[in-house]
């Protein structure tokens, strides 16, 4: 099978695209999928992503995501932002957006080539003595530290992704955060399904702001996380019992377009 496919990144987070309308990729299969995402015998990517058809007449379309293990995931904030400008290449949109996605509907807007993608409210977030764990979309484990950029990401994420505490839930993805200033953050994550360190996670920036608010280390509702792929920001309310009207926004740039044999 010859099949089409569209290279994007969002500040280092990257996914091989496909225009799924036709359901000419089964979601089933997930070798295929696998071998897409491989950066040696494949595309290359941190997870896969199928523009499809939605059920709902409201929606402009739908997002089926899958880490580059081949598993479909849990939300992913900076995948769904480079959908929205896969959607807008393809011209199924103009500058807005509504989708749905495994964690429920979203709705996004384009401006001077940054993309906002409207998150889940949430209102469960567990604070503990050395770290906080809440659910963006995708669970959370966040960790406030020092010399972030020190620190080795792939053994100490994975220590806690596999850790006792996260086995009955199918793991977790890590955060280690350093404050930059009171609005800033630098953050590294570990994450899931691409079981390493990747260079943003969308999720995972959300989840660093609203913990980083929730624990008083900052007042602010528009904060500023620094990534090693790039500069994202998030921007909420904060209500008595949850967060709502959350923002992720960020660059979302197409990198190549090809075909492959699979």
């Amino acid at each position: 099978m010859k099949l089409t496919f569209y290279k994007y990144q969002g500040t280092g987070n990257d996914f091989v695209m496909i225009d799924n309308r036709t359901m000419i990729i089964s979601k089933n299969d997930t070798k295929i999928i696998q071998g897409l995402c491989d950066r040696r015998f494949g595309i290359g990517a941190d997870g896969l992503i199928l523009l499809e058809n939605s059920n709902d007449p409201e929606d402009d379309f739908k997002m089926v995501y899958f880490n580059a293990d081949g598993n479909e995931s849990s939300m992913c904030g900076n995948g769904g932002r480079c959908l929205v400008a896969f959607a807008k290449f393809l011209g199924i949109i103009e500058n807005s957006a509504r989708f749905t996605a495994i964690d429920g509907v979203h709705e996004a807007y384009i401006k001077e080539g940054i993309v906002s993608l409207k998150m889940q409210d949430v209102q469960e977030i567990s604070e503990n003595d050395d770290y906080i764990y809440l659910d963006t979309g995708s669970p959370h484990h966040v960790i406030f530290t020092k010399n972030v950029g020190v620190i080795d990401i792939q053994k100490e994420g994975a220590a806690i992704r596999y850790s006792e505490r996260y086995k009955l839930n199918n793991g977790t993805n890590v955060n280690f955060v350093e404050p930059v200033s009171e609005d800033t953050f630098s953050v590294r994550t570990y994450e899931r399904g691409v079981e390493d360190e990747t260079l943003s996670c969308g999720t995972g920036v959300t989840a660093v702001a609203l913990a980083a608010f929730r624990s008083s280390r900052t007042n602010s509702d528009k904060v500023k996380l620094i990534t090693p792929g790039g500069e994202l920001s998030v921007s909420f309310k904060r209500n008595e019992d949850d967060f709502s009207d959350v923002w992720l926004s960020g660059p979302a740039q197409l990198v190549f377009k090809g075909e492959i044999v699979c």
